[in-house]
């Protein structure tokens, strides 16, 4: 089996990093959602009669509670999300493990929690669907944007990639 997965990583790397996004991301939204059910049955418990009914009840939870739950989630994804994307998803570290590459994060990820939030108050409070149905399309939206930025502005290649390199010191050790 290891070596199946080795030889699929070795021929499809940009596909096998996207599996390991999704594993990671997957593994994110569900502290996001457990954080989330949390702070909204701490906010209401007498609307739900047992914990798990915050996710399969048909209660109305305050759009205060919502937001708050979004944000809590967000915080606790975004914790466990950049730590896992450095060990485990992008081989590339880039900028990353510096300030510059956390900060960076934090504000990319911040964009994505904007647009939850916006999809959030839009959906659930103006339109009123299913907080659930609302957040689970929001992540999506934003597990797209999150892999493209990230990508783009933090697990990039530098610009000079070791071949570069190695191929400039044999030429130098050539002359």
């Amino acid at each position: 089996m290891r070596k199946l997965i080795q030889n699929f990583t070795n021929k499809h790397p940009r596909l096998a990093e996207i599996m390991r996004f999704l594993i990671v991301g997957g593994l994110a939204t569900i502290i996001d959602y457990l954080a989330m059910g949390i702070t909204l049955y701490c906010f209401a418990p007498y609307l739900y009669p047992h914990f798990y009914n915050v996710w399969i009840g048909k209660q109305s939870p305050s759009t205060l509670a919502t937001v708050i739950g979004t944000g809590i989630g967000f915080i606790a994804g975004l914790i466990f999300n950049y730590i896992f994307s450095i060990i485990f998803v992008f081989h590339e570290k880039g900028q990353s493990r510096s300030a510059k590459g956390f900060f960076l994060f934090t504000i990319l990820s911040l964009g994505g929690l904007l647009i939850h939030i916006i999809g959030m108050y839009l959906g659930y409070d103006l339109l009123h669907i299913n907080e659930w149905i609302v957040k689970t399309f929001f992540t999506l939206v934003v597990l797209v944007y999150n892999y493209i930025t990230r990508k783009i502005f933090i697990f990039k290649a530098s610009v000079k990639s070791p071949n570069i390199i190695e191929n400039n010191t044999q030429k130098s050790q050539e002359i």
